[in-house]
């Protein structure tokens, strides 16, 4: 199975930005990035198919973040941008082994990375 590895998270003041990173061990198919605060559900952030063609955004972070891939590298990057308190949570890269399309739902997701955490202060 394939290995996940997020780099870039931190501390950021509100307004500020941030960029998250995940590597791949290898080939992957779609790619997304959930998030989990404090006392909530894990719930998805954004996702993108294997060609980039398809991203899909959560409604709370549409307008602000950016989801991105090279396949080259067998990376998918998360620039966040006009960072809020509410985006404070543990940020985690997720891969679907082979199935390109891009979905939301974190059940059809086989590889997770161990988390970064974001944390936006007021």
């Amino acid at each position: 199975q394939v290995q996940l590895v997020e780099s870039g998270g931190g501390l950021v003041q509100a307004g500020g930005s941030l960029r998250l990173s995940c590597a791949a061990s290898g080939r992957t198919g779609a790619m997304g990035w959930f998030r989990q605060a404090p006392g909530k559900e894990r719930d998805v952030v954004a996702v993108i198919s294997w060609s980039g063609d398809s991203t899909y955004y959560a409604d709370s972070v549409k307008g602000r973040f950016t989801i991105s891939r090279d396949n080259t590298k067998n990376t998918v990057s998360l620039q966040m941008n006009s960072l809020k308190p509410e985006d404070t949570a543990v940020y985690y890269c997720a891969a679907k082994g082979s199935k390109t399309r891009a979905t939301m739902a974190e059940d059809e997701y086989d590889a997770w990375g161990q988390g970064t955490q974001v944390t936006v202060s007021s």
